[in-house]
């Protein structure tokens, strides 16, 4: 029987090794930060400790499961440009053009894919934590707002808020009718011409 495909996707951002002094001398374990996503508006985050990177993945994994965050997706990219500060970090996030693709460091990166956003323009303005920059980002998307939202509030329409872009008319070229060409006039040779005469002096003859 073939497996079943996962319902969320995850990428391991961070493993350290953290140690622990007790009083019989010092006990190694590992903290790793996971994060998960369903590539449809869903991602979350999990920190866990284990004694192996394997047992910590699962506590991590679960966690995050618990800490769904929703992102509100508009036609591939977020609905408006965000600014956040976590601790030491400050995560910068623009919507980008169709096609832009994600330009992201490597732990923002992980988390926009998993969310399933396909065009965005990031930059990490603050710390280079790998664990805060994702934190940043989870925070961003719980601030982000859909304009359906922001409409709804101030009590407008989606319209105004955000005006349709002008279709700019495209006018059909006309088709260049080719000009006939001319019949091409026969271009009797000096022998030709010869010929003729020839044939006409026989008949006058006759």
């Amino acid at each position: 029987m073939p497996r079943e495909k996962p319902e969320f996707e995850q990428k391991l951002v961070d493993v350290a090794r953290v140690v622990r002094v007790v009083a019989g001398g010092r006990r190694f374990r590992f903290r790793t930060c996971v994060v998960i996503g369903n590539k449809k508006g869903k991602v979350g985050m999990g920190i866990a400790k284990g004694a192996d990177v394997t047992g910590a993945v699962e506590k991590a994994v679960a966690r995050a499961k618990k800490k769904l965050v929703q992102v509100p997706i508009v036609d591939g990219t977020i609905p408006h440009q965000i600014q956040v500060k976590y601790k030491s970090a400050n995560v910068l996030l623009k919507p980008a053009r169709q096609g832009a693709g994600i330009i992201a460091g490597g732990p923002v990166r992980a988390v926009m894919e998993l969310a399933g956003i396909r065009d965005i323009t990031s930059k990490m303005l603050g710390s280079a934590n790998k664990v805060s920059n994702v934190q940043a980002c989870i925070l961003a998307f719980k601030k982000l707002r859909k304009p359906e939202e922001v409409a709804e509030a101030r009590g407008k329409k989606v319209e105004e808020l955000v005006p349709h872009k002008k279709v700019t008319k495209v006018t059909e070229v006309p088709e260049i009718k080719e000009p006939k060409a001319k019949p091409k006039k026969k271009v009797e040779t000096k022998e030709i011409k010869e010929k003729s005469k020839k044939k006409a002096k026989t008949t006058e003859d006759k």
